[in-house]
This record gives C-alpha cells, sequence and structure tokens, in this order.
C-alpha cells in the first residue's frame, strides 16, 4: 500500500499592462529604465503575440508569475542561475528548497527523469494534472536542481491552457516554485495581488484570472510503491490500485 507522510530588487520600476493589443502605463514609475510587465492571457484562448512575449522574457533570464491547475507559481528558465536565485530571494528560500521542473508532457518528464514501465502507467493516468512527482534525475538535470542526497528532481505536468502555450512555445521546462511569500501558508491567489507584491521585483505576471489555493500532491515515486508525500489537489483515488 502507498503510504501518506505528511530581490533581485530593483526600484522605481515602470509597469505596463498589456491585454490584447493594448498597453497601458501605470502613472507610477513612468520615469523608470526597467518594466515589469503584466500580461492578461486569456484561460481559454491564449493570445499567441502575448505568449511569444511571454517566452522571450523568459529566455532573456526573466522570472515570471504565472498559473496552473493548483495555483499561482513563480518560475524561470531551466538553465538560468541567476534567476533562480532571484527567485530564492523573493521567496527567501535555502538553498536546500527543491523546485520543481514544470513540463509540458510526459515525453518532457522522461528526458529529465528516469522512467520505469510501471511509473509510466502511473505518470500516463495522472498527467496532465495538479500531481507532483519525484523521480531519479536523468543526465539532463544540473546539479543545484537535483536533491543533494537522493539525487532526485521533481516534475509536474500541468492543466492548465495558459502554462500548456507557455510550454510549448518555450520547449523547455520552466523551473519553478509555487508562489507562497514569506510569512504565508498559502499560496497567492489573485492576480492583482501578485501585482501589488511583485511588480518590483519579477519581469513578468501573467493574468490568467483567479487561481485556487491548494498545492499540487506530491508523489514519490522512488520506492517499490508510490508515497504521498503531500495531499494537495490532486485525488488519491488511485491509490486503491497501486
Amino acid at each position: 500500500m502507498a503510504t501518506i507522510s505528511c530581490f533581485r530588487e530593483v526600484e522605481n520600476r515602470c509597469i505596463t499592462c498589456i491585454s490584447g493589443s493594448q498597453a497601458v502605463q501605470s502613472p507610477l514609475f513612468q520615469d523608470a529604465g526597467l518594466m515589469s510587465q503584466y500580461f492578461e492571457i486569456h484561460p481559454d484562448n491564449p493570445q499567441r503575440r502575448l505568449v511569444r512575449q511571454a517566452v522571450e522574457i523568459i529566455a532573456r533570464g526573466g522570472v515570471v508569475v504565472y498559473p496552473t491547475d493548483s495555483s499561482y507559481a513563480i518560475g524561470c528558465s531551466l538553465g538560468d542561475k541567476g534567476a533562480m536565485e532571484r527567485i530564492q530571494r523573493i521567496r527567501r528560500l535555502n538553498d536546500r528548497h527543491n523546485f520543481t521542473l514544470v513540463c509540458r508532457d510526459l515525453s518532457e518528464i522522461a528526458r529529465y527523469a528516469v522512467v520505469d514501465n510501471i511509473n509510466y502507467r502511473l505518470l500516463k493516468m495522472l498527467t496532465p494534472g495538479p500531481y507532483t512527482f519525484i523521480l531519479k534525475a536523468s543526465r539532463e538535470v544540473p546539479r543545484r536542481l537535483q536533491n543533494p542526497r537522493r539525487k532526485t528532481i521533481g516534475l509536474r505536468v500541468p492543466d492548465h491552457i495558459v502554462t500548456q502555450a507557455v510550454l510549448q512555445a518555450l520547449n523547455e521546462p520552466l523551473m519553478s516554485s509555487t508562489l507562497i511569500m514569506p510569512g504565508e501558508e498559502l499560496p497567492m491567489t489573485d492576480p492583482y495581488e501578485v501585482r501589488l507584491q511583485l511588480e518590483h521585483a519579477v519581469d513578468l505576471i501573467i493574468d490568467g484570472g483567479f487561481c485556487g489555493h491548494e498545492p499540487t500532491t506530491v508523489v514519490d515515486l522512488m520506492g517499490d510503491r508510490p508515497e504521498i508525500l503531500r495531499e494537495g489537489k490532486g485525488s488519491l483515488d488511485w491509490l486503491v490500485e497501486h
């Protein structure tokens, strides 16, 4: 039976809100040389132009707040150490914090993790969805992202149209963490509140509407049977078969 275990700080920046084809500057911080972007991307029909611009920001080393099927998350390019360190400062994380690779599909998980046939069938059943899976990292994963003792990595495939559009255009996983601010227990859900708190700390906020506040269900697949490290939004009904 499976078991359950229980900034880069930039001052005076300018905010641009882009919705569809319009860009409106906030009257605040207009004299700033740097700009934090705010994209309102349609949750059912993402605007390709905004998705493309979001990918360009990420590729240049930007830190992005984006919606998922469980809550808002904060992420950056997989190989960008500087952007990762910015996320650590924003969330006040130590070096032991385990980042998650947010992948577009199961084949991308199989590139960055060692997946046997049994786990492949389970992943196929549960992805996309609000689950994070702990697996042995492949050689494609930078050492700084691996658990130093177990050499594992957390991976997930979100069931969210906006996130999937960004991942498809990016053509690689996002290095990511749930957007839980220092001193808080739950992730942020309101993109407007995200903007008020982080407009000086991140390069892009993607407004995909309100998200939930439940974290993902974390499933450790390193043992003989799945172990639930955290019970979250993802259902556990499948456990009866494993």
